[in-house]
Parts: structure tokens; sequence; C-alpha cells
């Protein structure tokens, strides 16, 4: 159910960009021909321009990002994309939780092979995996001690993958206060104009405040996908979060019992080599 939830997610996440790319690509007006049919029958077309033609919002947007606000509007974007990209390759919860590892870690230390458990543990680098060696590793001293260790290195992980996710939540708060800045430039650039003297031109006006407003714009498509994608992958880390306390808590405390069942009194090695044994309590 977990995963058929994240791939929902993901695909509504990739479908919010997809239409934000999307609406760069909306023209701007309608061509001549759309123009022509909206006039009243009698009354005689204007004669067609021949110097402006539909522009595309694209270019219109490239030409008022300027060489200030677009190169820096630009290397958000491509942070923002791979943020979302890695975040999306990590917070998986097929990777953190292993479903074949779990399978295999629990077959082993069913068959009491503890050592081969940790030394499995040790080497896969998933989320669970790290969280067991850790708890294993505290096995020794009690199965509260152990669980103290694991939800510690729970609480670790998900710190640094907080670290990310709080990334997003900046460029989702800096994007509109970016916006704001260009349109406030652009709007100071505007009335100079008018205070020029003289009678000014309302195309050159209406121009330049059109050109003022789109910095805005590309502030909030920033905005929009990055604030969207915070909430999601905050939402992903906790259901992880929970999953994997919840399995790992399980698996320490089979692999405690198993101990036990074993040979109550006999030390039972779980890494080998100088690391200390189960002693049951």
């Amino acid at each position: 159910m977990s995963c058929r939830l994240t791939s929902r997610g993901t695909l509504l996440l990739l479908a919010v960009l997809f239409g934000v790319f999307l609406l760069a690509f909306t023209p701007v007006g309608g061509s001549v021909a759309q123009a022509q049919e909206e006039n009243k029958e009698g009354v005689p077309p204007p004669p067609p321009p021949t110097e402006k033609k539909a522009e595309w919002l694209l270019t219109h947007i490239i030409k008022s990002a300027g060489i200030v606000f677009g190169p820096l509007l630009l290397v958000i974007s491509i942070l923002l994309v791979a943020l979302i990209v890695l975040l999306l390759m990590d917070l998986r919860l097929g990777v953190a939780v292993p479903p074949v590892f779990v399978e295999d870690f629990t077959d082993t230390i069913n068959k009491r092979r503890f050592k081969e458990a940790f030394e499995m543990a040790k080497e896969d680098e998933s989320y669970l995996a790290r969280v067991l060696a850790t708890g294993m590793g505290r096995l020794q001293y009690g199965i509260e001690d152990a669980r103290e260790a694991a939800f510690n290195m729970v609480d670790s992980i998900e710190a640094n993958k907080k670290q990310l996710i709080t990334y997003l939540a900046t460029i989702g708060t800096l994007g509109p206060l970016l916006g704001l800045v260009g349109t406030v430039f652009g709007m100071i650039l505007s009335f100079m104009e008018l205070s020029a003297g003289g009678t000014p031109d309302p195309k050159k006006l209406a121009d330049g405040i059109s050109h003022a407003l789109v910095v805005t714009l590309l502030g909030i498509a920033l905005s929009v996908p990055a604030i969207f994608a915070h909430a999601y992958f905050s939402n992903a880390l906790s259901r992880i979060k929970h999953d994997v306390s919840n399995i790992a808590d399980d698996l320490l405390t089979q692999m405690y019992h198993n101990s036990k069942k074993a040979d109550p009194n006999a030390p039972v090695d779980t890494r080998g080599g100088n690391a200390p044994s189960i002693r049951p309590r």
C-alpha cells in the first residue's frame, strides 16, 4: 500500500512540473486570423500587422528575465530539479526497506546465524540495514539498550534527509521574493519613463510593466513545485521513519529471543572477532 501511494505521489509531482513547463510554451494573444474572425459583419478588419507577429511566452520570458535575474533563477531551477530527482531516488520505501534484505535477514536470524546477519547488515547500505547494524552492536547489553541505539540511528538518518528537504522549503520561500525584487526594479524603470516629462508612449509603458511582471511569474513558477515537493517528501520521510522503526524493533526483538532459545546460559556471538556477545537478561 505504501509503495502504491509513493508511486501515485511521484506521478502527481511529475505532472505538476510538466504543467509548469508546458505553460511556458503557451502563445500570448491570438493570431491575425483569429482576430479577424472576431470582427462583426460589416466592419472592415484592421490592416494586418507587418512587423509584430504572435510572440511566444517563452521568448518573452527569456528577454524579460535579463542578464541578472535570468541566470540566477536558472541556477535555482537546476538546483530544484536536482534535489527533486535525488530525493525521488532516495526516499522510496523499497530502497529504505528492501523486501529481499528483510526476508534474507529474517531467515538468517531464525537459523541463529547471528554473525552472518550482522555482516549482512553492515554490507547493505539501506536505511533499515544501518539501523539494524547499530542496534545489533548494542544487543549484548540487552534489548532495551539495542532499541535505544537503533532509534538514535533512525533520528540521525532522518536529520540528514531533512537537510535536503529543507532546501526545498528555502527555494519555495525565496522564489516569490526574488520575483518581487525583479518586479519592483522593473516598475521603477517604468515610472522613470513617466517622470521624464512629455507624453509617454502607452505601448512602451505596457511593455515595460509586462517585462517586470515576468520575473514575478518565474519566482512563483519556482515556488509552486518547491512547496509541493517539500510537503510530499516530508510526508514520505515520516512514513519511512515509522516503517523502519517498527521493522527494526521487530527484527531486533526476534533476534534477541532466538539467542535465548539457542542457549540461555551461553553467550551468542553476533558479529565475530572482537565483538561482544549477546548475554540474555
